[in-house]
This record gives C-alpha cells, sequence and structure tokens, in this order.
C-alpha cells in the first residue's frame, strides 16, 4: 500500500462522518446568524480537522507498535476523534454563548 493512504487511512475513512458533522455544527442553528458567525464556524471547523491531523498522527507514532500496524490506526483514530469532538463541541458551547448576548 502507498505509505501515504496507509498514514492517512484513518482520516479518509472518517471523512464522510466529519463532512456530516461539518454540516450539521455550520447549519444549526439556523438562526440568529450575525455577521461573524461564518468566519467564526469556518475557523471552529478548520481549527478541528487541524487538531484531528496533529493528534491523527502523534497517536499513531505514540501507539505500541508490537500489536501490529492496525493497533496504531484504532489507537490513532480513537484519540484524534476525540479531539475532533472536543474543539468542536467547545466551539458549539463558545458560539451558543456568544449568540445568546
Amino acid at each position: 500500500m502507498n505509505s501515504f493512504f496507509e498514514g492517512n487511512l484513518a482520516a479518509l475513512l472518517f471523512a464522510p462522518w466529519f463532512a456530516i458533522l461539518a454540516v450539521l455544527y455550520w447549519l444549526y442553528p439556523r438562526q440568529p446568524r450575525p455577521p461573524w458567525r461564518r468566519t467564526f464556524d469556518a475557523a471552529a471547523l478548520g481549527i478541528s480537522v487541524a487538531v484531528f491531523v496533529m493528534v491523527l498522527h502523534w497517536g499513531m507514532g505514540w501507539a505500541d507498535r508490537g500489536y501490529g500496524k492496525m493497533w496504531q490506526q484504532i489507537f490513532g483514530t480513537s484519540v484524534s476523534y476525540g479531539a475532533f469532538l472536543t474543539v468542536l463541541g467547545l466551539a458549539f458551547w463558545l458560539r451558543h454563548r456568544l449568540l445568546r448576548r
């Protein structure tokens, strides 16, 4: 297998699910839509994806290679998915607080 795809297989397999979560985050709540919200949402999604990629590669490097290459993918994906959801959840909470004002 190509080394690029092997190292990023987890990211490629999770891409459709991340797209669904990103669309839901972008669309809801529908109102209010102040001018700053588009920039805030784009930054939050960009940061979430960047954190996912960084934690994915960190997790794959940190995983114990004694259990095989598949364990690196499983561990890296699990940790990075949690990081993605954490950043997106914090952005959702912060956006909610800012919209209440």
